[in-house]
């Protein structure tokens, strides 16, 4: 009876307010009860329920004008509120190309059902890790489903439109997981397949130049991010089905929440692999929770390190239960801007990696968000070989790797070696 007078006299000092822009992700072990109490009186709003497994996870919205520190307190004197954190932003962010040899080389060749530029295939990432090798060696093309979970993927870019299964979109609250509602349909290019452009200085695409003058803005700047992504585990594990997940905007920012929906979306649909090509600053322990239920159920995670050329950790990529990946340049020495440091655990190439992009087209991009791709496809190819694999076993598989220089954890991926590094029991 205490508490409830302390909120009553909290709410008082807070005054009624308007609108609710601010936003909470709340716990609470007495389910939407508690809020259902709290929120009339201090004036937040229930957004939605997250989906955690036990019902106990919820957005709130909260008036602009409310002191957030107080309100903060205020919910955690209730009754049954055992967490309150701020839905911060994550962000995916790429780092300045070139355009490389392999943009170049269009010539057309088959790549298991779909038809594809040779330089997608033939490309230095692909040789350096191994793929070609382990295709022939072990016969491994991967499979079960990978979790993208990012901008959305274009649903009709050819050569992953095979693989694709349904994703939902989580920033509009609706099934699909399509990028493509994010730009304008007078931005839909004639897509010319041979001459590389550069789009918001991060990658060279085979676009029309009149689609790059509408794309080329900031609230655009990572729209084709998550089928980029997509394409890069598509040449690693060419069988395993690819799940969009859009947490992201166009702009390259995403909410926490939505982070969290798509990862407990993930794994109720089977997800075996979760690919994260973000990061944010702030530790989060809803986050954290989220990636422990996941690994629970038989879920791998794997996350990009950052562009930041920091020693500084950023999440998820420096939770323990996740695979933390660096970049790489084509000879093995760590990339100007990849983050490093002793909480990242492999590094895999980073630099001038040519991938799908939307409409049909190709890019050539560079950051951590795509050597994380390169290892959640390996783990992929791990998962054919041993099914049950858990998140330490794939760790510790894909941590026999070429050696590097410090800061880049057990090196350089090298699938091979992570396949023989499994454990056969």
């Amino acid at each position: 009876m205490r508490r409830f007078f302390q909120l009553l006299l909290l709410c008082a000092l807070l005054g009624a307010s308007a609108n609710a822009t601010q936003r909470l992700i709340v716990r609470s072990n007495a389910g939407q009860l508690a809020l259902n109490i709290a929120c009339p009186l201090l004036g937040c709003n229930v957004i939605e329920a997250i989906g955690d497994p036990t019902s106990q996870v919820f957005l709130l919205g909260v008036p602009d004008s409310a002191n957030l520190p107080v309100i903060i307190q205020a919910l955690l004197s209730v009754t049954g509120i055992v967490d309150v954190e701020v839905d911060q932003l994550a962000s995916i962010l790429q780092s300045s190309p070139a355009i490389p040899q392999s943009m170049y080389n269009t010539t057309p060749v088959s790549y298991f059902g779909s038809t594809v530029w040779q330089g997608y295939v033939t490309q230095p990432a692909a040789t350096i890790v191994g793929i070609p090798n382990a295709q022939s060696s072990y016969g491994v093309t991967g499979t079960g489903i990978v979790a993208v979970i990012d901008t959305g993927v274009d649903p009709m870019q050819p050569v992953l439109q095979p693989v694709l299964i349904p994703g939902y979109d989580f920033t509009r609250n609706s099934p699909g997981g399509s990028e493509l509602p994010d730009v304008p349909l007078t931005s839909l290019p004639i897509v010319n397949g041979i001459a590389p452009v550069f789009i918001s200085s991060r990658s060279a695409a085979g676009v029309d130049e009149s689609t790059v003058s509408v794309i080329d803005n900031p609230q655009y700047a990572q729209f084709g991010h998550g089928t980029m992504v997509a394409g890069v585990i598509h040449l690693v594990a060419p069988r395993a089905f690819l799940m969009p997940l859009k947490a992201f905007q166009a702009n390259g920012y995403g909410y926490t929440s939505d982070i969290l929906r798509a990862i407990y979306y993930a794994v109720s649909h089977g997800a075996r692999v979760l690919n994260m090509s973000f990061s944010m600053q702030q530790w989060s322990l809803e986050l954290g929770l989220a990636l422990d239920y996941a690994n629970t159920v038989g879920a791998i995670c794997v996350a990009s390190a950052g562009n930041s050329s920091s020693s500084s950790a950023v999440y998820p990529a420096a939770y323990s239960n996740v695979i933390a990946v660096a970049s790489t340049d084509n000879y093995d020495n760590r990339s100007s801007f990849s983050n490093y440091g002793s909480w990242v655990w492999v590094a895999a190439p980073g630099e001038g990696v040519v991938t799908t992009y939307p409409w049909g087209a190709y890019a050539a991009v560079w950051g951590t968000s795509f050597s994380a791709p390169l290892v959640s496809g390996t783990v992929s190819l791990l998962l054919q070989t041993r099914w049950n694999l858990s998140q330490s076993d794939a760790a510790n598989a894909v941590a026999h790797a070429s050696p590097t220089g410090p800061g880049l954890g057990n090196g350089r991926l090298a699938i091979i070696q992570a396949i023989q590094g499994l454990p056969w029991w």
